[in-house]
């Protein structure tokens, strides 16, 4: 299972991993290992939250940890 909402999330947005990708700075690898429950740095889910559109301080909607 899971400890992330990031598939959800992105999915709601209508965005592609490729996009979210694109928007983050990283591979759409390791977005998609990030939905599937691998872990991530920190540097990197930083870069993910803000490519959401999130603030920093929203992080507990994506990653759970």
């Amino acid at each position: 299972m899971p400890k992330n909402d990031l598939r959800k999330i992105r999915e709601n947005l209508l965005i592609s991993k490729a996009e979210l990708a694109r928007k983050a700075g990283i591979s759409p690898l390791t977005i998609d290992r990030i939905e599937n429950g691998y872990t991530c740095r920190v540097d990197t889910k930083r870069k993910i939250i803000q490519a959401l559109g999130l603030k920093l301080s929203e992080k507990n909607k994506v990653f759970k940890e």
